[in-house]
C-alpha cells in the first residue's frame, strides 16, 4: 500500500511580515476548514511574527493559545451545520443540551461531510496579526455568532481559571465531558499568565456576526527599554547635525517676523539657486494649474503663500541636512516623493474645503518617512557609533537590527522633527502615519491623508494588500471597495509618472 502524499509545508515569506510589523498593518489568513496544513502555516507565521519582534520566549505560549482558538473557533461552525442538519435550534437551551449530546460523536465519524457543510455555508476561521503602538495583537474570528449560554460558559471558564495555580491543578480538577474547549481555554488563561498577563488581555465580543477571541500583548519592558535607548541615541547623533543651512534659517526669520515684506522674501528667497527653482517648479507644477508659466519669483512667493512657504523651507532643509549625514538611497527618496504628490492629491480631491490640509499635506506626505531616511541614507560610521552604544548597554543584535529595519521609525523620526522645531502638524503626521487611530484630533485628517497615500504606494508594489488598510481612514474617503481604490490609486499612479517623466 503506497504511503499517503504529505502536502507540501507552505513557507513564510519574512518579508510581508517584516513590511506588515514595520507599518502597523495587520496579516491575515481565511480557512473555512483548517486543515492541518493551514493550521501548521498559522503557527509559522505566529512564530515568524513574534521572531520578527524579538519576542521569542512567548511563542510556545502562545502557540498553544493559537491552536486552543482556532480549533474552538472550527468546533463552533461546525456545531451551526450540525445543528442545521440535525433541524434543532442552536438558540434554544433544550435544543442546545439535546444536540450537544451527540454533537462529538456524529462529528467525528463522518468530519469532512461536515465540514463540507460548512464550506458550503461560508463559515470561516480568521487569524489576524498586528504590531501597533508597542502592542501585540492575535485575533481569531469565525463569522457564528455565540449564543447566550456558550457566552456565559465561557465566561464561567474565565473566571474559574483564576482559582488555579497551575495547569496541574486545573488538570486535576476540571471534569468536563460535554465540551473539551472548557478545559482548553482554563490552560490558555494559564499559560498567558506564565508570560506575566491576565485574564485583561483576553477578550470574547461578538460584533457584525463574527465571533472574535483577542489576545492583546505589550512587548516585554526589556525590549521596550532597549528600543527607547537606542532611538534616544540616534536622535542623539542628528541632533549633532546643524539644525538647517544659514540660507533657510535666514528666510525663516523672515517669515517669521510680522513686519517683513513680501519683496523681502522674494529677494531672499531669489539669492538661493536650488530654492528659487523649487519654488518655481512648485507654482508651475500641476497643482497651480496657472494658464502660463511663471518666472517671477515674487509672484511665486505670491501664489504659495507664508505657509506654502515655510513648509517649502522645512522639506529643502531635511532633504539639505539629511544629505550631511551620508549615504544615497534613491528609491528612498522616489517613495517620499511619491507619496508627496499622493497626499496633496489626495488632499486636494478628498478636502478641498480644508485649506490647511492641502497646504500641508505635500510636506507631510514627503517627511513621513524620516526615520527611515535616517537609517537608510547613515554613513556606516554613524550606524556603528550608535552600535557599539547598544553592544555596551547588554542590546541584543536583533533588536538593533529591527530598528535600523525600519521598526519604530515613526517615532524615530517624530522626535528628529520635534528637535528640528517643527510644526506640530508635521511631527504630528510622522509619529503616526502608520497608526492612524492614535493620532490627536486636530492632525487626523492629514495623518489619514498620508497614511492612505503611503499604503497606496505599497499596494502598487504589490507589498500590501487592500484588507490590510484600516476601514475608518478608507470610509473617510468613501472608499467602499477595492476597485473603488483600485482607481483612484491608477489615476495618481499615471499622474504622479507623467509628472516624473516630464510628459
Amino acid at each position: 500500500m503506497p504511503a499517503p502524499v504529505q502536502a507540501k509545508r507552505v513557507e513564510v515569506d519574512r518579508n510581508k511580515v517584516r513590511t506588515a510589523i514595520n507599518a502597523g498593518i495587520p496579516l491575515s489568513l481565511t480557512t473555512y476548514t483548517l486543515p492541518h496544513e493551514m493550521e501548521v502555516y498559522m503557527d509559522d507565521i505566529l512564530r515568524a511574527f513574534l521572531e520578527e519582534l524579538d519576542q521569542t520566549q512567548m511563542i510556545e505560549y502562545l502557540s498553544y493559545c493559537l491552536s486552543e482558538l482556532i480549533t474552538n473557533a472550527k468546533k463552533a461552525n461546525t456545531k451551526r451545520v450540525y445543528f442545521k442538519f440535525k433541524k434543532l435550534d442552536i438558540t434554544n437551551q433544550a435544543d442546545y443540551d439535546l444536540g450537544m449530546k451527540t454533537f462529538k460523536e456524529d462529528t467525528l465519524n463522518d468530519i469532512n461531510y461536515f465540514l463540507g457543510l460548512q464550506k458550503k455555508a461560508g463559515l470561516y476561521i480568521r487569524l489576524i496579526l498586528q504590531f501597533r503602538n508597542n502592542k501585540i495583537k492575535i485575533e481569531v474570528r469565525n463569522n457564528s455568532d455565540l449564543t447566550i449560554f456558550e457566552y456565559k460558559r465561557i465566561h464561567d471558564k474565565l473566571s474559574r481559571a483564576q482559582q488555579y495555580t497551575s495547569v496541574e491543578q486545573a488538570l486535576d480538577q476540571i471534569i468536563d465531558n460535554s465540551e473539551g474547549a472548557g478545559l482548553g481555554l482554563v490552560i490558555m488563561i494559564l499559560m498567558l499568565e506564565k508570560i506575566g498577563l491576565t485574564e485583561e488581555n483576553f477578550q470574547v465580543i461578538c460584533e457584525n456576526g463574527e465571533t472574535i477571541t483577542r489576545i492583546i500583548l505589550p512587548l516585554n519592558k526589556k525590549t521596550l527599554d532597549d528600543i527607547d535607548f537606542i532611538s534616544d541615541e540616534f536622535v542623539k547623533v542628528i541632533e549633532e547635525l546643524p539644525q538647517f543651512p544659514e540660507n533657510i534659517s535666514a528666510i525663516n526669520r523672515l517669515l517669521s517676523n510680522p513686519d517683513s515684506k513680501m519683496s523681502d522674501i522674494a529677494m531672499q528667497i531669489s539669492n538661493d539657486v536650488s530654492l528659487s527653482a523649487e519654488l518655481l517648479k512648485l507654482v508651475n507644477s500641476a497643482a497651480f494649474a496657472l494658464a502660463s508659466p511663471c518666472s517671477s519669483i515674487y509672484d511665486a512667493v505670491k501664489l504659495v503663500g507664508l505657509r506654502g512657504i515655510k513648509n517649502l523651507l522645512f522639506s529643502i532643509g531635511a532633504v539639505q541636512s539629511f544629505a550631511k549625514v551620508g549615504g544615497d538611497k534613491q528609491d528612498l527618496w522616489e517613495h517620499a516623493y511619491q507619496v508627496a504628490f499622493y497626499s496633496y492629491n489626495l488632499a486636494r480631491n478628498f478636502f478641498s474645503g480644508n485649506r490647511n490640509v492641502i497646504e500641508d499635506a505635500y510636506v507631510c506626505g514627503l517627511l513621513h518617512d524620516m526615520g527611515k531616511i535616517i537609517f537608510e541614507t547613515s554613513h556606516p560610521d554613524f550606524i556603528n557609533g550608535v552600535r557599539k552604544m547598544s553592544i555596551e548597554k547588554n542590546i541584543s543584535s536583533e533588536i538593533f537590527e529591527k530598528l535600523v529595519a525600519g521598526v519604530n521609525h515613526a517615532e524615530i523620526g517624530a522626535r528628529v522633527a520635534e528637535n528640528w522645531n517643527f510644526p506640530d502638524v508635521i511631527v504630528g503626521a510622522i509619529r503616526y502615519h502608520h497608526a492612524p487611530d492614535s493620532a490627536p484630533e486636530e492632525v487626523k485628517k492629514l495623518v489619514h491623508v498620508v497614511y492612505l497615500a503611503d499604503l497606496m504606494t505599497h499596494y502598487q508594489r504589490e507589498e500590501v494588500a487592500f484588507y490590510q488598510i484600516d476601514v475608518d481612514v478608507l470610509k473617510e474617503f468613501k472608499l467602499t471597495n477595492e476597485s473603488q481604490f483600485q482607481k483612484i490609486s491608477k489615476q495618481l499612479s499615471d499622474a504622479f509618472h507623467k509628472q516624473d517623466s516630464g510628459d
